[in-house]
Parts: structure tokens; sequence; C-alpha cells
């Protein structure tokens, strides 16, 4: 029988906010057994790019990154933020150990082609996370804490998105643990209502997906994530839940299953 893991992917609003980063990693603390926690970052990037005098360019949503983009995102994603995350873990008790892809080879990707005219720079698009290392990692008594930071095996980092990462980090560990991913984030779940923070949808399936996209209940950022979510429950993972990052229960949530 699989052991259970979980796999929590937090993101920048959250991290840039000191009272809700603490609350989630005390709920993250408290989760007994295999867990791994996936980071972003996006704000804390843009905010230092600018004291470099670096501008962000932002196509849907996405991040161009050009060389100087590059060395902004390795720096915070890998370093500031990564490393933040970790003290504060081991500050309480959990043994967290800070990776991006490059560390044991643990995510290599291509850089994202150029499509329809769009060239987003230094992105990475996931090949292959290794699972063998990451289960090595969890066997020694260690939490990864994983930044939203891949390699192309050919000298260079490259920078990806996080929901990703968090789900492709299921898919790869699905065949060895029973996994259940948690993207926490500022709202309650996905929403019916974006003005109703109670309105919350409680089961996703990819038939309702494709239904709610078509009505525009659910749209904008919420697509790719809950595609991602989708894909990882169709490779194996057990369940996905999307839920906020400070809630007192994690499971009551959006939940996307299996039809």
């Amino acid at each position: 029988m699989k052991q259970p893991i979980t796999i929590v992917k937090v993101g920048g609003a959250v991290l840039e906010d000191e009272k809700q980063l603490n609350i989630l990693l005390e709920h993250f603390s408290s989760i007994s057994g295999n867990k791994i926690l996936v980071h972003g970052g996006g704000r804390k990037a843009t905010q230092i790019a600018s004291l470099l005098n670096i501008d962000t360019q932002m196509i849907n949503g996405r991040r161009i990154t050009n060389k100087d983009m590059l060395d902004v995102v390795t720096m915070v994603y890998g370093g500031l933020v990564n490393k933040t995350v970790v003290a504060k873990l081991q500050a309480r008790g959990v043994n967290a150990i800070g990776l991006t892809g490059a560390d044991a080879n643990t995510i290599l990707a291509h850089k994202r082609p150029i499509k329809n005219g769009i060239d987003y720079g230094f992105a990475g698009d996931v090949d292959n996370v290794d699972g063998n290392i990451l289960q090595q990692l969890l066997i020694a008594g260690l939490t990864p804490v994983m930044a939203p930071l891949s390699h192309n095996g050919l000298g260079s980092m490259l920078n990806t998105n996080a929901d990703t990462i968090a789900a492709e980090t299921s898919k790869a560990l699905a065949d060895k643990f029973n996994v259940t991913l948690i993207y926490c984030f500022e709202k309650n779940g996905v929403l019916s209502d974006p003005e109703n923070d109670n309105s919350i949808i409680p089961i996703i399936t990819q038939t309702f997906f494709e239904e709610e996209v078509e009505k525009g209940t659910i749209s904008g950022g919420m697509i790719p994530k809950l595609k991602n979510a989708l894909e990882a429950v169709d490779a194996g993972v057990e369940r996905v839940i999307i839920t906020n990052a400070t809630a007192s229960n994690w499971e009551k949530g959006t939940v996307v299953k299996k039809e």
C-alpha cells in the first residue's frame, strides 16, 4: 500500500504577507508524514527587478524572461524566497531542503518555443521531474521546498510556472505515493461568483470544467490552474484541492477529481 504524501503550492501574494505566510507554514508544518512545498515569488521578483531598473514585461499573465530577468528570478526564487521559507520551516522543526530544478537534476525542461509571435525568453516547459530523487530525500527525512526554476541540461536555468511544477511533481510521484496536491492562494476555493468569497464550487471534474469555461464562470488565471489540476488527477494523483492559504481546514476548498 502506497504511503500518503501532501504537496502544497503557495503563490506570491501569500509569500509577500508575513502573517499569511506564517499561518500557512504553521499549517504545513503540522502535516504528518511525507510532504513537499512548492512556492512562487513573482511579486517579489517584480519588486527586486524594479529596484535594479529592469523592466517587467507580462503577456497573458506570463512573465517575459530575458537574460536580465532570468538573473533576477534565479536570485529571488532560488535564493531570497526559497531560503527564507526553508529557514522559517527549520524554526518550526521541519528539516527542509531548498531545491531548484537544477539541483540533483530534479526538473529538466526545454525553452518554450516561440508561438503566435510571442517569445517568452528563458521560460521553461517541463520535460521530466525525477521522482526517484525526491523519494530519496523524503526517505532521508528531508522536506523538499521547490522553487519555480528548472534547467535545460545545457547550463541554463529556466523560469518555470510554479503551478506547473507542483502538478508535474505530483504526477512524477503518483506511482510511488498516494498524492494529495493542494493549491493555496487568497480565495476560499474556485468561486462561482468572484464577488462572493463563500460561493465555493465544491467539486470540479473535466466535464464540469468545460461547461463552466463555456459559460464564463471559470475564466482568467483559474483556467490554466484547473487544467494543471485536471491533468494531475488524470495522471494518477488522488485529488487536488484549491483553497485559502490561511483556512483552518484546507479540506473545505474546491476538490478537483476524476468523473
